[in-house]
């Protein structure tokens, strides 16, 4: 049998070390298969990806084996002859970082017809490769792509840069997508769309797809056939259903175990009967921007829009919504680093609206913030101790050698070793600085920690276990955490109540038990048929996944946001509705009056 690409005992090394960082990997492909390829960071998916491009690092070079692409030696090629026969024309790859792969200074369309023109053999004209490039657009399914051609990446969501970025590989006709960790900074609305999107090019544009990813759920959906990495070296590999139904490594398995069981488990939360630690009336946000086509032109982009609820003491209170929904907007409100326009907020009974700046000192002692990103939220020029120490330096009158023998007790309970106390973060992994952010805000001894997206940028295992010492400490401290993310399988498992937002609302609010088995309004449905898990999912994906974007938030009036994605909304026929404001529909069970109204 004849393979379109035949990977044969391929090791790379690391020049400066000598070091393999990867070792005897092996493995062909047919034409129009899809390949998954899935491990934790680490694991050598991205180099792999890198490798069958040859597009490798400087530091490192193929030390062994070779890679057969339609029969020709791709280790033997020179630069010239990959550029001009192979990368970007037969083998087009696709990264995870969409946003920064285009120019911003030039609208997209512009840089994608540059893209055609360039590749173009025919001597076709202008105006049909523009039309070509529109007509992929619309292949991608983004909406209006006429108006689009001429926007600038700073007007494209993240999901329609991915796209945008699918429409640049296609534009070749490649007969070899390399897809790697494509999926990973997209919501799971936008990831669901991506992937389903990518079965349908496969068949339509007959080309053969490489998906690396982190998530084997994601990795399931979309492949025929599986590779399991770990620390450079090939696993396991067979077909995706002999793998998630049988798998014969530990690795797998252990892969497997550790795969969020979203439907098949019962989770169970304690009733949380206290007071209300801190409770939120009317909050709403917006920012003027200034508007790049016209002359000192503003518009308004509303991020909060009355937005009220009531936080208890000693519960995991789940915020979950898309990338922009406003929710680290939210954070920020409650956090007090920013002013919200309208509306109160109480701390343990106390307003805190007049911001007074003793009131707000106190506060910020109480209240403690743990950001996404660990590697800019962190100075890197500091020790370890220095940056959990911080707090006490502000705060408190202790001593230095008090301030130390906290700052040590603190990184114990944490899971870092003492001996890091005089060391800087350099080279250090998102899950340890993610540790640090957590010793940060716990020398403070606060009441309540707001987790902004803090695990999304790691893999299932460490967030495993930031999950399991979030646990601890609250057992330990009596904390009320507040988990802000787009991650329900995370929501799922650590949070008491969850809050469903859209476009600056909450929409539907409930336990974590009735919210996934009985949930009210549209939109959550849509989010929960997206969440990626390995059991059952009983929301059905061709029933519950919507396709688009959500509104422009410059455009959003006073009727129903969510009407324009809503299916039980038509203009023609008037069906569903647009009235906004909650109601109880069972006790401590929340929805949006637009949701009950469009049929539960």
């Amino acid at each position: 049998m004849s393979y379109l690409l035949s990977v044969e005992d391929l090791s790379l090394k690391d020049r400066s070390t000598s070091n393999d960082v990867l070792r005897n990997i092996s493995f062909n492909l047919r034409e129009k298969e899809i390949l998954g390829v899935v491990g934790e960071s680490g694991s050598g998916k991205t180099l792999l990806s890198q490798a069958i491009v040859n597009w490798l690092p400087e530091n490192l070079e193929i030390s062994s084996g070779q890679i057969n692409f339609l029969g020709k030696k791709m280790s033997v090629m020179s630069e010239n002859e990959l550029e001009k026969e192979i990368r970007g024309k037969e083998i087009a790859y696709i990264g995870p970082n969409a946003i920064n792969s285009l120019d911003p200074t030039y609208s997209v369309g512009a840089q994608l017809l540059e893209k055609a023109i360039s590749i173009d053999k025919e001597n076709t004209s202008k105006e049909i490769l523009k039309q070509k490039v529109i007509s992929l657009l619309d292949d991608v399914l983004i909406p209006s792509p006429e108006k689009r051609f001429y926007e600038y990446p700073s007007q494209y969501s993240g999901g329609m840069m991915q796209r945008a970025m699918i429409v640049d590989a296609l534009l070749s006709s490649p007969k070899l997508l390399v897809a790697d960790n494509i999926t990973m900074p997209l919501d799971v609305t936008v990831a669901a769309q991506i992937i389903k999107l990518m079965r349908v090019l496969r068949d339509k544009f007959n080309t053969t797809i490489i998906f690396s990813s982190s998530s084997l759920p994601v990795v399931r959906e979309i492949s025929d056939n599986l590779i399991i990495m770990k620390n450079g070296s090939i696993e396991e590999q067979n077909s995706t259903n002999e793998i998630t139904s049988n798998p014969k490594s530990e690795h797998t398995k252990e892969l497997i175990k550790n795969t969020p069981k979203i439907w098949s488990e019962n989770i169970n939360f304690q009733n949380i009967e206290t007071k209300p630690i801190l409770s939120i009336k009317n909050f709403s946000k917006s920012y003027k921007v200034r508007d790049k086509n016209k002359f000192n032109s503003f518009y308004e982009v509303k991020a909060v829009r009355d937005f009220s609820i009531d936080v208890y003491e000693g519960e995991n209170l789940g915020i979950i919504g898309e990338s922009g929904c406003g929710k680290s907007t939210l954070s920020r409100l409650i956090s007090l680093l920013e002013r919200s326009d309208t509306g109160t907020m109480t701390f343990n009974g106390e307003d805190l609206s007049d911001f007074n700046k003793d009131k707000i000192k106190n506060f910020r002692q109480s209240l403690q913030l743990i950001l996404q990103d660990p590697y800019n939220s962190l100075p890197s020029r500091q020790t370890i101790g220095r940056i959990i120490s911080e707090g006490l330096l502000i705060h408190s009158q202790l001593s230095k050698m008090e301030i130390k023998e906290k700052v040590l007790s603190i990184m114990s309970e944490v899971g870092i070793d003492q001996n890091e106390y005089n060391k800087l973060l350099v080279g250090k992994s998102g899950s340890f600085r993610q540790r640090v952010s957590i010793a940060r805000a716990l020398i403070l001894e606060p009441k309540v920690i707001i987790l902004d997206e803090t695990l999304s940028s790691l893999d299932q295992k460490e967030q495993e276990m930031l999950l399991s010492l979030f646990s601890d400490i609250q057992a330990k401290r009596n904390l009320t955490y507040i988990f802000i993310s787009h991650d329900l399988a995370m929501v799922r498992k650590s949070c008491n109540r969850i809050a469903v937002m859209y476009m600056g609302r909450i929409v539907e609010l409930a336990k974590n038990e009735i919210l996934f088995d009985k949930c009210g309004h549209p939109y959550t449905r849509t989010l929960l048929c997206t969440i990626p898990t390995l059991d059952k999912n009983p929301y059905d994906k061709n029933l519950y996944l919507m396709d688009g974007e959500p509104p422009d938030p410059t455009e959003i009036g006073t009727e129903c946001s969510f009407k324009s994605r809503c299916p039980h909304f038509n203009n023609n026929n008037k069906k569903g509705s647009t009235d906004m404001g909650l109601i109880e529909i069972q006790s401590g069970h929340w929805v949006d009056k637009c949701g009950v109204d469009c049929g539960r």
